[in-house]
């Protein structure tokens, strides 16, 4: 199979976009698959190839106001001659919104069967980010986008709804692998703990960008629980701010190889804030961990936490309710540790490698869907 995987994220970029993108890109190559990636470059940083794929860097900008988001300039014909060349038999739209819409127009005249990953709320991030008047225009472009497409895969239930709500047809679901063998709670380390935590306190644990749309400022309802540690790994425009708003908490910035995992593994508590996740896969990784979760009860952690089994989901906004949550875990230590072993048997199962196997078929079902002769046209013309 020739696979052609035009995205609106890849590295240097590091987000969920990106993430599932290589772990897609490694097993096409397991696989024994052919696979091409378009995207934006980066001045230079996007590296020329990835898990055997080349990667075709278009020109592009940074958008203002979130210079980690960059959008390609390249027309149709570009493109065209792009995916012309390389001679697909699927195209993979990821997170599919502007570079996304012209692949899909080019893809539709091209005849090629299409699957689009829906991964991103964007309509949603224009209230966040000060133009709410933006939001019916933005869900009009995701409906346009993905309509082009043979099928939408989302990453949730509450995400495959909320498309079906704005008219987005094909709609299927398809949710992200987890590494359970680089997430494990055998990851645990006391050295980490002691670092971070020098005076034996109850770890809370973010992991994520610092952005408006993530609510990281919300956590500032935790800063005072006596003996607690607040840890934010992660990195984006409002670090400085949130760094400001939260004196108390430890930033270690970007993170990369198994610092992540070990953080995972160590911490007593993970936390996330974000209310427009339609997935959220930094969930998923804690709960391998052996970690429970406090969340807000919207988007992807309604599918991934199981309240009073894995950890607790918060209605949206109710900061005293993320606070009693987080309150309950830390001060029992055997409610966190059976919550922690039931987060681990919940996920250790949905390896990338079944998820990608699963992927897979959709590429095929898509594949015959654009194959299968049509029904001939009813001849009207002997009715007349």
């Amino acid at each position: 199979m020739r696979v052609a995987l035009v995205t609106e994220s890849f590295l240097p970029q590091i987000n969920g976009v990106t993430h599932s993108m290589m772990r897609v890109l490694e097993h096409l190559q397991r696989a024994g698959h052919t696979a091409l990636v378009v995207t934006p470059g980066t001045a230079g940083q996007t590296p020329p190839t990835y898990a055997g794929a080349e990667v075709v860097t278009l020109p592009s900008f940074a958008l203002p106001g979130y210079a980690e988001v960059r959008v390609a300039t390249s027309g149709q014909l570009r493109l065209e001659k792009i995916l012309r060349d390389f001679a697909p038999d699927v195209l993979h739209l990821a997170a599919p919104f502007a570079l996304g819409h012209t692949a899909a127009l080019v893809g539709e005249r091209m005849g090629l069967p299409m699957v689009s990953i829906y991964q991103t709320e964007v309509p949603t991030y224009a209230s966040r980010y000060g133009a709410p008047q933006l939001e019916p225009l933005l869900w009009r472009r995701v409906r346009t986008v993905h309509n082009l497409t043979s099928m939408t895969l989302a990453p949730s239930t509450f995400a495959a709804d909320q498309l079906a709500d704005h008219g987005v047809e094909r709609v299927r679901l398809w949710g992200r692998g987890v590494d359970s063998t680089r997430f494990h709670p055998d990851k645990a380390s006391q050295p980490w703990r002691a670092e971070v935590a020098r005076n034996g306190e109850k770890i809370m644990l973010y992991v994520g960008r610092l952005a408006a749309e993530k609510q990281v400022d919300d956590l500032a309802v935790l800063a005072d629980l006596p003996g607690t540690k607040l840890v934010i790994i992660g990195d984006g425009p409002r670090r400085a701010e949130l760094e400001a708003i939260l004196p108390g908490a430890v930033f270690l910035g970007q993170q990369t190889g198994e610092a992540v995992p070990r953080a995972m593994a160590s911490a007593d508590l993970f936390v996330h804030t974000g209310v427009m996740e339609t997935f959220c896969q930094s969930i998923q990784e804690a709960l391998a961990s052996g970690t429970p979760v406090v969340a807000p009860a919207r988007g992807g952690p309604l599918d991934l936490v199981q309240p009073s089994h894995t950890g607790w989901l918060y209605p949206p906004g109710d900061l005293e309710a993320l606070r009693s949550h987080a309150q309950d875990l830390l001060g029992d230590d055997f409610k966190r540790a059976a919550f922690g072993e039931k987060g681990r048997a919940a996920v250790e199962h949905r390896t990338w490698p079944y998820m990608c196997e699963l992927l897979l078929t959709h590429y095929a079902e898509a594949i015959n869907d654009a194959t299968a002769p049509r029904p001939a046209a009813w001849p009207w013309s002997l009715l007349a």
